[in-house]
């Protein structure tokens, strides 16, 4: 069996995050961004890790959670695709574009891995 990166972006998904007053009162939007070590057993969709899956894993987090941290949930993230099939390894970066908004910054992001062994 061999392995491969996979990337997954702009995951979208909203909800009740932050440590600033007011801020899990109304959803707000996040962004997340995957990089993963997957096994590959075969040429085929079943070979390898289910990408779906992933992405409604991630989003589940982001919408049923309560973060006051992105750098947290960035952590659960990476924590819960690590628990998939064929997920090796994982590092979730976690974007708020609301914050940089508020900042007049580019963005505002937390990453965070979870290595397999």
């Amino acid at each position: 069996m061999s392995t491969a990166r996979l990337f997954l972006s702009g995951i979208r998904a909203e909800g009740h995050h932050g440590a600033r007053p007011g801020e899990k009162e109304a959803t707000q939007p996040f962004v997340v961004d995957l990089d993963l070590e997957v096994e590959v057993a075969a040429d085929t969709i079943e070979g390898t890790a289910d990408y779906r899956g992933i992405a409604d894993a991630v989003r589940a987090v982001v919408r049923d959670g309560s973060f006051d941290l992105i750098e947290t949930m960035a952590v659960t993230i990476a924590d819960r695709v690590l628990a998939m099939d064929r997920v090796r390894r994982v590092t979730a970066v976690v974007h708020k574009p609301n914050a940089a908004d508020r900042l007049e910054i580019d963005g505002v992001a937390a990453a965070a891995s979870a290595p397999g062994g």
